[in-house]
């Protein structure tokens, strides 16, 4: 039988209209997230790094400028050539717990500066009588770090005998040293050239010595001092012996009765001018 037309045409477009519906009311397909676009490594440029050795230890107050001489310093002294009156006490192997500072209250006393050439161990053991020696105006100075003949030693024991005083000096008191005593007076050309160079250390020696550390009798540590001062002497003490301190006041007070002033080392040192030269004959 033949559809007419028209019907043919109805069923046509009521098949297309429920195939749309249903298209329209079907779930969706889930969406597949995409893989993000790699990103370029991140470059860290290289910090520069702080050697820990250039950090002070210790915050502490600039120290006060040495005096600068008025000639250009020898490698080594024993006395200076100064027109005063004028010397320079000093004392070896301290700081002592005890005898240094009663030494600084008699110096104390008197107005009068000195120079403490200290023990490296000592100082990191008593630090704060290293910072009373530079607080109350004295001088402080390498003497070594355990007091060894330096002309016997390696050169890395050598160094290390300096450098570790010098360190332990600096950290206590925020001073570094400008002068140095070798234990014994043992000393030579090649030593004095290293501590004047490589440690900018000038050599300190003496030009009157009481033999205090042999001789326990502060009476012949008294009179051998007033007996050999003279202007630019440079007087050698221990402030490690009781009978050395039991002399300081009448060594001293016999001194500034005669007219003599003190000075640090580096005091004298500034004070020091050419010697006149030898008349010809």
């Amino acid at each position: 039988m033949r559809i007419p037309m028209k019907s043919a045409f109805a069923r046509t477009f009521l098949f297309f209209t429920v195939a749309i519906c249903l298209t329209s009311h079907a779930p969706a397909k889930a969406q597949i997230p995409s893989r993000p676009a790699p990103q370029a490594p991140v470059v860290v440029e290289p910090q520069p790094v702080i050697n820990p050795t250039n950090t002070p230890l210790l915050a502490v107050a600039a120290p006060m400028p040495a005096p600068a001489p008025t000639t250009p310093r020898k490698p080594a002294y024993n006395s200076c050539n100064v027109e005063s009156n004028t010397v320079a006490m000093t004392f070896d192997d301290g700081p002592h717990p005890k005898l240094t500072p009663r030494l600084l209250d008699i110096l104390k006393e008197r107005g009068i500066k000195a120079t403490f050439f200290v023990i490296g161990k000592c100082v990191a053991e008593y630090p704060d009588i290293a910072k009373r020696i530079v607080a109350e105006g004295h001088e402080i100075a390498n003497h070594t770090w355990n007091h060894p003949q330096l002309p016997k030693l390696s050169p890395t024991a050598f160094a290390a005998e300096i450098t570790q005083t010098n360190d332990a000096i600096q950290q206590a008191t925020g001073i570094l040293p400008v002068t140095m005593r070798p234990p014994y007076g043992a000393i030579n050309a090649g030593i004095t050239k290293r501590l004047n160079e490589e440690y900018g250390l000038s050599v300190i020696l003496w030009s009157v010595d009481p033999q205090d550390w042999k001789i326990r009798k502060s009476d012949h540590v008294s009179s051998h001092i007033i007996k050999n001062a003279a202007p630019g002497a440079i007087i050698l003490a221990h402030d490690i012996h009781a009978s050395t301190i039991d002399a300081m006041p009448a060594a001293l007070d016999a001194l500034q009765a005669k007219g003599y002033k003190f000075a640090t080392v580096s005091e004298l040192i500034a004070m020091d001018r050419p010697a006149a030269p030898k008349a010809t004959p």
